[in-house]
């Protein structure tokens, strides 16, 4: 098969499966509603069908990164796929919410083998420095499922009943996932195990590929009780508010994660290579990707109350206001690959973090009297910066690991984009209960529903509604505490190299990657020539 044919095929797939998973969170909060009345489920019940898929799925991305790095990414990509078209079926022949519930944690589990190889393909498949358009081609598929998904899932609910929303992928799985197994792609030849990790002229994180050594069991179980514990608990706060369970499982995250650092520090055959948890670069893209996410989400979900209780629009018209987010996405991710490579993902991610954290501070501002063009100018600049960052970020991600470490690299940059919504919406309702009660006497929003993962989503409790001006002065302050949280963002940008390969430069003779040096003054062009 040739190359050109080869990465097509790669990218297709690589394309329909993070598509999947991304339509599969947005048609799904759609339908709960629904769901929820046909099988008479409790809405505690609806809630676990989002939380178990989320805990699954962000506690297990990176191991399944590194059963890529291992066994390889398009086995594993195949599997994944594979399994979430069947637990998709599953779902929709469901007689009850108990089996709808288990099934949407084996997808969760399915779904953590899929995300971190659609990254990996990418990386193994294309060379460093044409991976920007391809990852921006990502990106602008998974904008045009956001924006698509409320759409498609609302007229599969409404017309086909809640279980033709599930069907919805299983035939795309199938057809991606059959190609994955009988079309065998070449492969890059892998790194041997002893070879070193790193060398003193070497990129931080271009060490070795690791397919030849054994998995790290127990660091993967650390990592997943870290990431268990902290998403149980950034879902249980908006639910609960800081109770003694709550405080328990933060300390029981803290505890872990450190125990989890101190075990890649010492073992022989790390989960994450100590090249990647030494990194600034790869550190400070993913507290990016991290920022970016939390506050975005964050902000949807304060904008999509503000939007349906105080103006009282229907979800169809409070769609049509978000959608230039979703449109500025997909028409900004190709245009972030351009903008890289002319300008470097340092300033390209620094200007997008500064749109983002407009396009917050503008949302706050509104009120009662905002306009339709008030409200999109404010979801455009959201939809600008953060589809520029994802774009940037992962990009910075991808390119500093080696193909060896391209899984780990995918399930790092994966785990970032599931547990950063998740913390926006606890953080937006934490700060909306806490400044409106002195205004209404109430504490009106108690959930929050988290779909497929990688979405933020609010439901009402059942307690008292905050009078509009209530609310919109709890939002205008929540929305600034987000707006703080995307600087932060924008200021661990300059910490990202100013061009992806400005300080390498590969000899072709040797095929050994060295430090460009300085040329000393005085010097002939004859001495230095090789």
């Amino acid at each position: 098969m040739s190359s050109v044919r080869h990465r097509r095929l790669t990218l297709v797939g690589s394309i329909t499966g993070a598509v999947i998973v991304a339509l599969d969170g947005t048609v799904l909060t759609v339908a709960q509603p629904t769901m929820q009345r046909a099988l008479h489920a409790s809405f505690v019940q609806v809630q676990w069908t989002s939380t178990g898929y989320l805990i699954a799925v962000a506690s297990l991305l990176v191991f399944a990164g590194r059963l890529g790095d291992r066994f390889g990414h398009q086995q594993i990509f195949a599997v994944g796929i594979l399994g979430f078209g069947a637990t998709s079926a599953g779902i929709g022949l469901a007689s009850d919410v108990g089996w709808v519930i288990g099934l949407r944690v084996a997808q969760g589990v399915f779904g953590a083998l899929l995300q971190p190889a659609t990254l990996g393909m990418l990386r193994a498949t294309y060379p460093r420095d044409q991976l920007g358009m391809p990852l921006a081609l990502r990106t602008s598929a998974i904008g045009l499922a956001a924006a698509a998904g409320p759409i498609v899932g609302g007229a599969l609910a409404a017309h086909l009943g809640w279980r033709a929303v599930f069907f919805l992928n299983v035939a795309p799985a199938l057809v991606i996932g059959v190609l994955a197994l009988t079309v065998h792609l070449p492969t890059p030849a892998p790194t041997p195990a002893h070879a070193p990790t790193s060398t003193p002229n070497s990129s931080p994180v271009t060490g070795a590929g690791t397919s030849a050594a054994r998995l790290d069991l127990p660091g993967a179980c650390l990592l997943a009780i870290t990431l268990v514990c902290l998403v149980h608990t950034l879902v249980a706060i908006p639910e609960t508010g800081w109770t003694a369970a709550t405080t328990l499982g933060g300390v029981a995250a803290a505890v872990t994660c450190g125990a989890f650092i101190r075990h890649e520090r010492r073992t022989a055959s790390p989960l994450v290579p100590l090249s990647v948890l030494g990194s600034a670069t790869v550190l400070s893209a993913l507290t990016i990707l991290l920022s970016a996410s939390a506050a975005l989400f964050g902000a949807l979900f304060v904008g999509t109350y503000f939007l349906q209780d105080v103006l009282a629009l229907d979800p169809l018209e409070s769609g049509l206001r978000v959608l230039p987010l979703a449109v500025m996405m997909v028409l900004s991710a190709p245009a972030s690959a351009v903008l890289q490579r002319r300008h470097g993902p340092r300033r390209t991610t620094m200007a997008a973090m500064v749109l983002l954290t407009l396009g917050i501070l503008l949302l706050s501002q509104l009120d009662q009297r905002a306009t339709p063009v008030e409200i999109g100018a404010g979801f455009l600049l959201l939809g600008a910066g953060f589809g520029t960052v994802m774009v940037t970020a992962t990009a910075v991600i991808v390119h500093q690991a080696s193909v060896g470490n391209a899984g780990v690299a995918g399930g790092l940059q994966q785990t970032a984009m599931n547990i950063g919504p998740t913390l926006g919406v606890a953080v937006a309702t934490m700060l909306l209960t806490l400044t409106a009660p002195t205004a209404a006497g109430g504490r009106p929003y108690g959930g929050a529903s988290h779909g497929g993962g990688s979405r933020g989503g609010g439901a009402l409790a059942d307690g008292p509604h905050w009078t509009h001006d209530a609310f919109v002065s709890a939002m205008g302050s929540t929305l600034l505490a987000l707006a703080v949280l995307a600087a932060v963002g924008a200021l661990a940008a300059i910490k990202l190299p100013r061009r992806l390969d400005a300080e390498r430069t590969r000899n072709p003779r040797r095929g050994v990657i060295h430090r460009r040096q300085p040329r000393p003054p005085h010097a002939t062009e004859s001495r230095y020539r090789r």
